[in-house]
């Protein structure tokens, strides 16, 4: 009689835990390949000159866009793995975080709304990387980030944390990895237009 209820409960577990849609999986997976690529492709065949410069002393060189888009992505992924997805699920939250899908990706690639780095990500404060330092631990987290979407069975939409940030607001678990990509993209963007300085060294 035990193993019928065991059986029994395991079902109905089973039955009503929800997971990723093939359909967001397949966005988010595609998202993130595609801020890969544009990362990848703003920062190849760049010679030391070109990877540190900077055009003015309080603004970022190619150098420390890149660390920084290192570092936040093994930091942000962390946040939904070990913080947001091992809370309590809170589905009570949903509807703060209803159809911000798009919205998260437009709030972060509009680099007229700026934004201090934290100490953990702020490149100023950490070691200097080399190009290849950077690129080499962005691709790895960033492997490890496609393979989790592609993959996870955990009810990413029952699990949401506030961002600091008030136009953001309320994210699920999603979302904070649609986040990851958006990052990535407001700072590719940031490096080309570092690049495109009119004193940007030609070689």
């Amino acid at each position: 009689m035990k193993s019928i209820f065991l059986a029994m409960a395991l079902f109905l577990a089973a039955v009503t835990t929800q997971t990723l849609t093939q359909e967001e999986r397949d966005r988010a997976v595609a998202e993130l390949e595609g801020s890969k690529k544009a990362f990848l492709d703003a920062t190849k065949g760049l010679s030391p000159a070109q990877w540190n410069f900077k055009a003015a002393p309080d603004r970022w060189s190619v150098a420390e866009c890149s660390e920084h888009i290192a570092l936040a992505e093994g930091f942000i992924f962390a946040l939904v793995s070990e913080k947001i997805m091992k809370a309590p699920p809170n589905p009570e939250k949903r509807e703060a975080a209803k159809g911000k899908d798009d919205l998260i990706l437009k709030i972060l690639q509009d680099r007229s709304h700026k934004a201090t780095a934290p100490e953990p990500l702020d490149p100023a404060k950490q070691a200097a990387m080399t190009l290849q330092e950077s690129i080499k631990l962005f691709e790895d987290k960033r492997a490890g980030t496609i393979e989790y979407v592609k993959t996870t069975q955990e009810d990413l939409r029952d699990h949401l944390f506030d961002h600091p940030v008030p136009a953001i607001g309320t994210l699920d678990g999603y979302q904070w990895i649609l986040l990851i990509s958006g990052h990535t993209r407001r700072h590719t963007a940031q490096i080309l237009e570092v690049k495109a300085d009119a004193n940007f060294p030609q070689m």
